[in-house]
């Protein structure tokens, strides 16, 4: 039971996504919860409570915060994680989905590959930094954090 069942973003105050973005998020939201893999390690010698896990993402002064309950509302962690580790890959994250997204208009097929390989390559670097700032915090798996760095993304396009 080391799973996401429900995942929130508070992007209260954020300017309205556009289309292209708010699509991500969808998708990226779904996909998480079909199947994703979220683990709390005990700390301090206390185990953590088990999940499945609710887990509300914001960016609150500045930092990435993860407020984590179980489905029986028990607080089970918070973590505040810097922005500044995610700034660069966040900022060629959208500049090459900008990139992919003008190139599905009116470029041929094998352009399109070649852009959505650099978008794929970006992503798993996102993920890999988040999997990185995220240990000894939470175990999440490869395509739990490339679902998680989207969400991420979603919530600095209005920051």
């Amino acid at each position: 039971m080391s799973r996401i069942s429900k995942i929130e973003l508070d992007d209260s105050g954020l300017p309205p996504p556009t289309p292209e973005i708010e699509q991500e998020r969808r998708v990226a939201m779904f996909d998480l919860l079909e199947d994703n893999t979220f683990i709390l390690p005990a700390r301090d010698g206390r185990p953590m409570p088990q999940g499945p896990y609710h887990v509300a993402l914001a960016i609150r002064d500045k930092r990435l915060v993860f407020d984590v309950t179980t489905e029986n509302d028990e607080k089970a962690a918070e973590f505040h994680l810097s922005l500044g580790p995610f700034r660069q890959v966040v900022k060629d994250y959208f500049h090459i989905c900008e990139s992919y997204f003008e190139a599905v208009k009116k470029l041929p097929p094998s352009q399109i590959e070649t852009i959505d390989m650099a978008r794929r390559g970006i992503h798993n670097e996102g993920s890999r930094v988040l999997q990185e700032r995220l240990e000894g915090k939470a175990e999440v798996d490869t395509d739990t954090a490339r679902r998680l760095f989207t969400l991420i993304c979603v919530l600095h396009f209005g920051g």
